[in-house]
């Protein structure tokens, strides 16, 4: 009754040893050890009190007792090698509640616990246990397991040691120290060939290190960031969104990881999401630091919803101004849209909306200032009195094609001139009254 049960085992035992018919003796070892989780003594015991008494009331009780911490035992082993922990920790809790001083149980249950990232939980098992025992291998086993799966190798390697000193042979716990060995060396393999500068390699040996336990997330989420950040170094961009998110799926409040996917998205340009990151970041590490680079997301975030000039007359940043003039005569031919007057009226609908884009891009980007200030990623509504609606696009137009040698295979003529073949009419939106006839 106060819990001390394999003291009241050894008392039991004395009885039996002393009296072989002892029924209440035999039924109390039976109970006792199927408290302790010792399915194969109690039966025993039962099969003796099932000779002696085979009528006895407590029988019944006991062998049910001593069936279910068989069946939730056998549960247990079966969902372990399947690697369901979730079901292997319920059948512990369970057995638990008849076998409640099995230390066998305790630690299966505190292993799963473990693998199921919950290690409080578990720690909190094995203190227990270490105070009633500091040589509990088990307990030092479980200890060293939290150790582990928390990244902290070392101290976990010092606790699989002394396990294997008090039981050579711990299988669970060489088994683990051998896998935990061998992660940190192919994990300290690939920042060796990351500091070499041959990422090719460390993509593989942080790809090797992956495989060996899965179950490791906490070593597992430095290894996608370390790979990603090879990734990045290759230019191998979207593989390094695409490995930090594996990260942060693993620890999702692991900062470099996401520090490391806002900068590829930067890079690629997918700025929505960059703000996402940088803003989840100062939520777990406000520095001036991150705020200086979440206020640069927004920025570029805010540039990157204005029209691009540049790709509207298909120019690169650096383009002169000869190169945005010849830009624009080529895109205002391309589209305007009398050349397109017996296409459909969506279509016609296009090229007018094309053709207003280029009048302004090219009255922007024409304009020293305006180009600077668009450039920044300022306004150009505040300040200047510039709106896109003020652009007169027919007026643009007239200045590149009013007069002078006939670009791109057109020939122009007024409207009162006799010019050869058909004329191609932009119509009276366009002052000066033009007509274009194909060379």
């Amino acid at each position: 009754m106060l819990g001390q049960y394999r003291q009241a085992l050894h008392e039991a035992r004395e009885a039996v040893r002393l009296d072989s018919k002892y029924v209440k003796g035999l039924l109390r070892v039976a109970k006792c050890q199927v408290i302790l989780g010792d399915v194969a003594g109690a039966d025993s015991a039962l099969k003796q009190v099932a000779a002696l008494d085979p009528q006895n009331a407590s029988l019944a009780t006991e062998r049910r007792n001593m069936d279910a911490v068989a069946r939730l035992t056998q549960e247990l082993d079966l969902s372990w090698q399947k690697g369901d922990y979730r079901r292997a920790l319920f059948c512990a809790e369970r057995a638990l509640t008849v076998a409640t001083g099995s230390s066998h149980l305790r630690v299966r249950r505190a292993e799963c616990l473990v693998l199921l990232g919950r290690y409080s939980e578990a720690q909190d098992i094995v203190h227990d246990m270490l105070r009633a025992d500091s040589m509990n291998a088990d307990a030092l086993y479980v200890r060293g397991m939290c150790l582990y799966y928390q990244d902290d190798v070392d101290k976990a390697f010092n606790h699989f040691q002394q396990v294997l000193r008090l039981a050579p042979d711990h299988q669970r716990a060489r088994q683990v120290y051998r896998q935990a060995k061998n992660l940190k060396a192919k994990k300290e393999e690939g920042n060796l060939a990351f500091k070499k500068g041959s990422m090719p390699e460390a993509l593989q040996l942080y790809t090797e290190a992956l495989e060996i336990d899965p179950l490791n997330k906490a070593t597992n989420a430095k290894l996608y960031c370390n790979r990603a950040t090879a990734q990045a170094r290759l230019g191998n961009n979207q593989e390094a969104i695409a490995d930090c998110s594996q990260a942060i799926d693993l620890d999702s409040s692991y900062v470099k990881a996401y520090l490391r996917r806002a900068k590829c998205y930067m890079l690629t340009e997918q700025y929505e999401e960059a703000v996402r990151d940088y803003e989840k970041v100062n939520t777990l590490d406000r520095s001036h630091e991150h705020r200086r680079l979440l206020h640069e997301a927004k920025h570029e975030l805010k540039k990157s919803k204005r029209k691009d000039y540049y790709k509207i007359l298909n120019l690169s940043r650096s383009a002169t101004t000869d190169e945005i003039k010849k830009a624009y005569r080529k895109q205002a031919l391309v589209h305007h849209p009398d050349r397109h007057s017996s296409a459909s009226e969506e279509h016609r609908k296009e090229a007018e909306r094309r053709f207003k884009d280029v009048g302004e891009a090219y009255s922007v980007l024409s304009d020293r200032s305006k180009r600077l200030r668009y450039d920044n990623g300022q306004d150009l509504e505040d300040g200047d009195g510039f709106s896109s609606s003020d652009v007169d696009h027919s007026n643009i137009f007239q200045a590149f094609f009013g007069g002078g040698g006939p670009p791109g295979g057109f020939r122009y003529s007024n409207m009162g001139g006799g010019g050869g073949g058909q004329p191609f009419d932009f119509g009276g939106a366009h002052a000066g009254g033009f007509q274009f006839h194909f060379g």
